[in-house]
């Protein structure tokens, strides 16, 4: 006998959009503080380089790179965390860093709901990890 279910088909997973489109979905998907914070903190980072490269690694982090990872972008239940990949190599004189500060490479700056964003410093942090990376490179 002939069913509805029969007919109604799953949706076929598509090819993975780029990364810009992956992260913009990310934001969505969260739906709360968390996805404000991660697009305020994208946009930031676009800001303060707009050479910047956006990547989506490790299945499913979104990171911006300049000759080499600049941050990371993780979502987690009660933070947003935006992980340096050579921050513990970075000047942070406005005290941004209050995460992994324990690590020889990577330094982490946590947002909490409610927490102010101190945008010139962290563009600021952004143009030293780039400086950084473009150094390093050379």
């Amino acid at each position: 006998m002939w069913y509805e279910r029969d007919v109604v088909k799953k949706s076929v997973p598509q090819k993975p959009g780029s990364p810009s489109e992956l992260i913009d979905a990310r934001i969505r998907e969260l739906g709360d503080w968390r996805g404000e914070t991660l697009s305020r903190l994208r946009t930031l980072i676009k800001q303060a380089d707009p050479e910047v490269v956006e990547e989506w690694k490790w299945r499913g982090t979104p990171v911006w790179s300049h000759n080499g990872i600049i941050c990371t972008g993780e979502t987690y239940k009660s933070v947003v965390k935006m992980t340096f990949a050579k921050g513990a190599s970075l000047k942070d004189p406005s005290g941004l860093f209050n995460s992994s500060l324990e690590g020889n490479a990577r330094r982490a700056i946590d947002f909490h709901e409610g927490d102010k964003i101190d945008e010139k410093a962290l563009k600021a942090l952004v143009r030293s990890a780039v400086a950084l990376n473009t150094s390093s490179s050379a």
